[in-house]
C-alpha cells in the first residue's frame, strides 16, 4: 500500500475495506496464535509498540467505550495477533494478581514486556514512580521506556535559556529516576525524542553512570535534529537498554524538509547496519517497532526560528541532512488525516504488517 497524493490510497488489487477492517478490530481479540500462523504471515521477534496502534484504538472505543486498546491485556492480544515477538505498553500501576496474569500470558507466547513510564520530574513524583517500577519488575520487564523533555526542542522553546533550563531538569530526572530503577532492577530508558543531541545525552547518561539508567534508541528521531542515523545509534549503543525501530520517508520543502514515519525497508534508514551495531553492543537486546501512521512531520531547519536553541550546530551537518534528504526524496508521502477512520485503521495495520514482514525476511528479527 503506497500514497500516490495526499489521503489516496494506491492498492494493487481490489480490497474489501469492511473486511479489511473487521479482520483489524479481530485482531484484537485473537485469543491464539493459530489463525495467525495459518495465514502464511511471517513471524518476528520484533515488539510493537502502543503509539503504533492509534486508529486501531479509536476505532476499538468507537465499537465499545469500555475497551481501551492501549492497556496492556488487549494490546497484548493486538501484538500477538499481528505477529509481533512482544509488546510495550504503559502499564501504570498493577494489583499483584493482574501482573502475574500479564506475566503469565506473556510467558506462555513467548512474548517479551517492556513498560512505558513517566519520568520523575520532582520528589513529589517518586512514589509514584515507584510503584510504576515495580509493577513492571512484576510482569517481567526488563526496561522501562520514557522521555525526559516536554516536545520536540525546535517546536517547544522559544530561547536558549528556556531549553538550558528544562535541559537541567531533564537530568534531574535521570538522577531521580536511578536509585529506584536499581532498587527494582529494571532499566530506565528515556527515548532521544527529538531534544537533546547526541554528544548531551551521552554527556547526561555518562555522570548517571548506572547500569540501570541507559537509553531506548529510536533510529530515526535525531535526523530531525540534523544527525546521521547510523552515527546516532553507533553513539548510544553502549547505554542501549531498548530500541524503537522505525523508518523514514523524506521530502524538501522551503522551510527544510518533511519528515514521515513509513513501513520498514521503504525509507532512507540503514535499517541492516543499525541492527547489526546494536546487536553487536547488546546481543540480547529487544527491536520494537514504532510506527505513528500519521501526517509528515515539517522539520523548518531553514527557518530562523529553528536555530534558536543551536547556537553552535555546524553549517556542515545542515548541509550533509539536506543532501540526504535530496538524495533520498520520496515521491510521495501519507496522509492519514485525510483519509476515514475505516481506511486510517486499514493502513495503520498495512504498514504494520510491512514492517513485520520486513523484521523478519531481510533484517533477521524473527522468532
Amino acid at each position: 500500500m503506497t500514497i500516490n497524493r495526499p489521503g489516496t490510497i494506491n492498492r494493487p488489487g481490489t480490497v474489501n475495506r469492511r473486511g479489511a477492517l473487521a479482520t483489524a478490530l479481530g485482531a484484537l481479540f485473537t485469543p491464539s496464535l493459530s489463525g495467525q500462523e495459518s495465514t502464511g504471515r511471517p513471524r518476528t521477534s520484533m515488539g510493537l509498540c502502543q503509539y503504533c496502534a492509534r486508529f486501531a484504538r479509536e476505532m476499538a472505543r468507537a465499537q465499545g467505550p469500555a475497551i481501551d486498546l492501549f492497556k496492556p491485556e488487549p494490546f497484548f492480544e493486538h501484538a500477538r495477533a499481528l505477529g509481533a515477538g512482544g509488546y510495550q505498553v504503559a502499564l501504570g500501576v498493577l494489583e499483584p494478581r493482574r501482573a502475574a496474569l500479564l506475566r503469565e500470558q506473556a510467558e506462555a507466547s513467548g512474548l517479551y514486556i517492556e513498560g512505558i513510564v513517566r519520568a520523575p520530574k520532582k520528589p513529589s513524583d517518586l512514589d509514584r514512580f515507584d510503584a510504576e517500577m515495580k509493577s513492571a519488575a512484576s510482569v517481567g520487564a526488563k526496561v522501562v521506556r520514557s522521555t525526559i523533555f516536554t516536545g520536540r526542542r525546535y517546536e517547544y522553546f522559544d530561547s536558549l535559556e528556556s531549553y538550558r533550563s528544562h535541559d537541567a531538569r531533564a537530568r534531574r530526572s535521570l538522577e531521580l529516576a536511578a536509585p529506584i530503577a536499581e532498587k527494582h532492577r529494571v532499566a530506565f530508558a528515556p527515548e532521544n525524542h527529538k531534544d537533546h543531541r547526541i554528544e548531551e545525552r551521552v554527556k547526561a547518561l555518562q555522570a548517571i553512570d548506572s547500569e540501570y539508567v541507559g537509553a531506548c534508541v529510536d533510529t530515526g528521531n535525531n535526523f530531525a535534529l540534523l544527525e546521521d542515523p547510523v552515527e546516532t545509534v553507533k553513539a548510544l549503543a553502549p547505554w542501549a537498554h531498548a530500541v524503537h525501530i522505525k523508518d523514514q520517508a523524506v521530502q524538501l520543502v522551503p522551510e527544510g524538509f518533511l519528515f514521515g514515519d513509513i513501513p520498514l525497508g521503504e525509507g532512507f534508514i540503514d535499517l541492516k547496519q543499525i541492527v547489526a551495531i546494536l546487536r553487536k553492543s547488546k546481543p540480547r537486546i529487544h527491536f520494537t517497532l514504532e510506527l505513528l501512521t500519521r501526517d509528515p512531520l515539517l522539520v523548518p531547519c531553514l527557518e530562523p526560528s529553528y536555530w534558536r536553541t543551536f547556537p553552535d550546530l555546524p553549517a556542515s551537518d545542515l548541509a550533509r541532512t539536506l543532501r540526504t534528504v535530496r538524495d533520498h526524496q520520496a515521491e510521495s508521502l501519507q496522509y492519514p488525516s485525510k483519509l476515514a477512520l475505516t481506511e486510517q485503521v486499514e493502513l495503520e495495520r498495512e504498514n504494520i504488517l510491512r514492517s513485520i514482514r520486513y523484521a523478519a525476511e531481510v533484517l533477521g528479527l524473527r522468532v
